[in-house]
């Protein structure tokens, strides 16, 4: 059963091909993945917060940003020193911030993704 739940928007092409990616890692089946862009979905926050920064639950905690990539790639085997590394002090802010700057080019991104 899994242990975390991953929020992702799925008609996002950048997001759908890393989901991708982590869906094959992710070997063990240690996360739910769950497309927040589909209406038929059970989408346990807000679905316009959701799309707008990725969201991970983690033991009943809402996490967003880089805490929820970091608890992702925990529950990857492969990726899991990566998630530990963000445990240290000073990481996560740091790769928050890298995600911030990451939201502002991502809609050009998308545009040559799709």
């Amino acid at each position: 059963m899994a242990k975390l739940t991953v929020l992702h928007d799925g008609a996002c092409p950048l997001c759908a091909r890393e989901i991708a990616l982590m869906r094959r890692l992710d070997t063990r089946g240690a996360i739910a993945f769950v497309d927040a862009a589909d209406p038929a979905a059970s989408c346990p926050i807000d679905r316009r917060e959701a799309l707008a920064r990725f969201h991970a639950i983690e033991d009943g905690r809402v996490l967003n940003g880089a805490a929820a990539f970091a608890a992702m790639w925990r529950a990857i085997p492969l990726l899991s020193p990566l998630g530990q590394c963000a445990r240290l002090p000073g990481v996560l802010p740091l790769l928050d911030a890298l995600y911030d700057r990451f939201l502002r080019v991502r809609p050009r991104l998308q545009r040559w993704l799709a």
